[in-house]
């Protein structure tokens, strides 16, 4: 292994993985050796499983000896990609980054066509048994399905009994998580059927593991998964209402969901809306979009949200994930909803024993993929055969908690003491209806890279099949790995909660690779004469909040250094107007003493109060909170946002609050210049993500919402500056006229163009009336009013009416403005700073009421 030999000395990368690879687990399948662990040798010689020689000679040597900077750059990959999952802990949620292991798991074209087939045929039995329990309910009638399992479960949804769904499809995609066996073969040992979970990083997984091994990538003719999703989208459009010219959406709980990221990257890959239970409303038994444009009619919802959450009039009252009337909408015909709703009865443990019973019953044919062995133990002589055996078996809940239902964590009854499992088979013998008894899997291993060194671990594989909306299915080829955190505790189920990783699958195939690819018929003239970009109310909010957050932070990182660079050596009415901004901002606290010259004291508690205030999180005006809010909308917006764009909004959320918590963290006086050297560095990374949002995002109508708020935040701002300023005299000063400057961030400009001149009348020239100066009031106010128009085109009496209240700084008379009443005042400028302020205020007002709102007739359906 060592770089140094020469070429011809170099053993071949098989013989150095072999050399490397730890021994496996006895009893389990090692996938790099091709074996039972303790059952002989693979016959290559390199002592490698075939695929897996072929893997590290299409890689060679270098490829092998670079596997750990590979593994490096997935990693590095993952961050900047922005790849999270969210794990939940007691007390709060944190997201981590997408565990990515770097070899992937590889499955042979002969073992590929069996896994396909089994899944295939079991894909059929599912969507079979749906349409029986909740139509005819034969299963049950004669005894193939105990009742008992079926009814009790709380996602057994009475409102979907005698539905027939659009298409009469009651699955489109279906998920199987797969384990190999020690003998080799693969085995069912779950099922995901009501919203499964992975595609997405599954997509994200390819792309990554792809690039790292190009050369094995082509050489073992991996198989590409274009043509699955292709399928799952010409399937749902074949069962729509409105066929191909549906509108296709992927409901998602939101930004806390733990998937989150998936969701958004698969609305990407898939080119569908992303949108939240609030963004939909039913109208007329019909789903809706709510936009800024109006409602626009949904015929496919591709979901995320589990069955009980979908709709609080008929299903969970207190569900803020769904819609209301969503399941009439079903009812009607009127929306084909993926999966559909009470699909999540399909994945109780409790029905395994039950399969191959109902295959024989409704399709005529005995399963081709077994499943792993358990029992349920809510038929009493199923209990009493195993109860002496409890000690071999993984004890899992039957239903997910219900009203009526509970639920546990997955028990491995060998690490109990003699006491606890005596109470275990007291709580089984109290309900054995909610007691599933499970063989402990023994999944194969599979070698991941680890300290130098091939270590194996225990893999479960998730494998998904789509419908084509005419009755067949088509397995993506390939799917979701998850690789266990340790060697220990191989027997626990993998989950991503409790610390597993993932890696890609490579099913290879003998033919040709299918070259299928997501691109739609070409668009024509036609197509495109009227295209734009959809933007939800939903997103529209978010997107003018994010404006609104991105300018009041920047405005209170501007004031708090202006701020603490004047403490030192400020005159009285500048203190007096920094004093007077940072409390109307809320940045510190009305009894926050005015800072006086030559009072130190007074100097400091205003000094620190001020600093304190930078990363308090709970002030609703600090710089912290202003960070901490624009981090959130833009969580909400990851599918709009370009991952630059999102990784400087968390990198500076980050970095703020840890530099500012490392300078309080010292013993005795926090330096002034750290401080100002952390805002400095804020400023920075604010004019970085403010170029993102002028110069990497389209220019549709999202953004211009986002400027739109960005300039009423900026009207008010500067209208509320230069009032005080001028009524404190500051404009008569030196350090007061250059305080002004650097409010409106003007200073080089007005040296440019003034020099040294320290007059009223080109400071509002500059402030004021400038139109070249983006941050004059003509300028907001000019560009605030064209946007606006722009818009809300679709409203333009609407709109004409709102900009109408915008005042037009660049008509107002400079002479007027400049000239000091009798009592020594600026009167007409103070009227028309007011005058700004109010429109600002009244404007924003306006944009809540009429674009994020859709409120329209009562709807006056009867439910039956």
């Amino acid at each position: 292994m060592q770089s140094s030999l020469l070429p011809d000395e170099t053993p071949g990368a098989a013989l150095l993985a072999a050399a490397s690879a730890l021994a496996g687990t006895t009893g389990h399948h090692d996938e790099l050796r091709g074996v039972l662990v303790g059952s002989g040798s693979p016959a290559t010689p390199s002592g490698l499983a075939p695929v897996w020689e072929r893997f590290f000679e299409a890689n060679g040597v270098a490829g092998w000896l670079d596997l750990s900077a590979r593994l490096s750059r997935v990693q590095r990959q993952v961050r900047e990609d922005g790849a999270t999952y969210n794990v939940y802990a007691e007390g709060g949620e944190s997201a981590r980054s997408w565990p990515l292991e770097l070899l992937p798991l590889l499955i042979t074209p002969d073992e590929w066509r069996h896994i396909e087939a089994g899944v295939r045929q079991r894909a059929r039995l599912l969507d079979a048994t749906l349409a029986d329990l909740y139509g005819p309910q034969d299963l049950l009638h004669d005894g193939l399905l105990p009742p008992s399992l079926v009814l009790a479960h709380p996602q057994y949804l009475r409102p979907m009994h005698g539905v027939r769904p659009a298409g009469n499809r009651w699955l489109h995609v279906v998920a199987f998580d797969l384990a190999r066996a020690p003998d080799g073969s693969w085995r069912v040992v779950g099922q995901r059927t009501q919203s499964p979970s992975g595609l997405g990083y599954l997509l994200e997984n390819r792309l990554i593991i792809g690039q790292q091994f190009p050369e094995a990538f082509r050489a073992l003719k991996v198989q590409r998964v274009a043509s699955a999703f292709r399928t799952m989208i010409e399937g749902l459009l074949r069962d729509s209402p409105a066929g191909a010219h549906s509108r296709i959406a992927l409901l998602t709980p939101g930004p806390r969901n733990e998937t989150y990221f998936e969701h958004v990257f698969l609305a990407r890959y898939l080119g569908i809306t992303l949108v939240e239970g609030s963004d939909l409303t039913v109208r007329g038994n019909r789903l809706y979009l709510k936009t800024l444009g109006g409602l626009e009619q949904v015929h496919v919802l591709l979901r995320r949200v589990d069955d009980e959450w979908l709709d609080p009039l008929e299903l969970r009252p207190d569900s803020a994930l769904g819609v209301p009337g969503l399941v009439q909408a079903v009812r009607a015909g009127e929306l084909v909803l993926a999966n559909a709703p009470g699909a999540g009865v399909l994945e109780s443990p409790g029905l395994s024993a039950f399969w191959p019973g109902i295959a024989d019953r409704l399709l005529d044919e005995p399963l081709k993929l077994p499943a792993h062995t358990s029992w349920w133990c809510g038929e009493a002589s199923v209990w009493e055969a195993t109860r002496p055996r409890l000690r071999d078996y993984l004890i899992v809940p039957t239903f997910p908690a219900g009203a009526v239902t509970r639920s546990f964590a997955p028990v491995m009854t060998s690490e109990l003491s003699p006491q606890a499992l005596r109470e275990w088979e007291a709580r089984i013998d109290a309900d054995r209806a909610a007691h599933t008894l499970v063989m402990p899997a023994r999944p194969s291993e599979l070698p991941v890279w680890h300290g130098g060194r091939l270590e194996p671990r225990p893999v479960v594989v998730r494998v998904y099949a789509m419908s084509d909306g005419a009755g067949g299915w088509q397995v993506l080829p390939g799917g979701l790995t998850r690789v266990a955190g340790r060697r220990s505790g191989v027997d626990a189920y993998l989950s991503m909660q409790s610390g597993s990783a993932s890696t890609d699958t490579w099913v290879l195939t003998d033919g040709e690779v299918d070259a299928t690819t997501l691109l739609p018929r070409p668009l024509d003239a036609a197509d495109l004469a009227g295209w734009r970009r959809v933007v939800t109310s939903r997103a529209a909010e978010n997107l003018f909040w994010l404006g609104r957050y991105t300018e009041r932070a920047e405005n209170s990182v501007r004031l708090a250094r202006l701020a603490l660079e004047a403490l030192p050596a400020g005159s009285a009415p500048v203190l007096q107007v920094l004093h007077r901004l940072l409390v109307g901002q809320g940045m510190i606290g009305a009894a926050v003493p005015l800072p006086v010259q030559g009072s130190s004291q007074a100097a400091r508690v205003f000094e620190r109060a001020l600093i304190h205030s930078l990363g308090d999180t709970r002030g609703s005006f600090s710089v912290a909170y202003n960070l901490q809010a624009l981090r959130q909308c833009a969580e909400a917006l990851r599918e709009r946002l370009s991952t630059e764009h999102w990784g400087l909004i968390k990198h500076l959320s980050e970095l703020f609050s840890r530099q500012l918590a490392g300078i309080g963290a010292r013993e005795g006086h926090e330096p002034l210049s750290d401080v100002l050297g952390v805002l400095n560095q804020a400023a920075l990374h604010l004019a970085a993500i403010t170029g993102a949002q002028t110069d990497r995002m389209t220019r549709d109508d999202g953004w211009r919402l986002l400027s739109v708020a960005r300039q009423i935040e900026r009207l008010d701002m500067l209208a509320q500056a230069l009032e005080a300023g001028f009524e404190a005299g500051l404009h008569d000063l030196d350090d007061g006229f250059a305080l002004l400057l650097g409010l409106f961030d003007s200073t080089i400009t007005y040296r440019a163009q003034f020099q040294a001149r320290r007059e009223v009348p080109p400071l509002l020239h500059l402030l004021v009336q400038d139109t070249d100066n983006p941050r004059s009031l003509a300028w907001v106010a000019r560009t605030l009013r064209e946007r606006l128009r722009k818009l809300a085109r679709h409203d333009p009496a609407w709109a004409e009416a709102v900009t109408l209240t915008l005042p037009s700084p660049s008509d107002w008379s400079l002479e007027t403005l400049s000239t000091r009443d009798a009592h020594g005042r600026h009167s007409a400028l103070m009227s028309a700073l007011q005058e700004c302020h109010q429109a600002a205020l009244g404007v924003s007002g306006e944009i809540s009421r009429h674009l994020f709102s859709h409120v329209g007739p009562a709807d006056r359906t009867v439910w039956q």
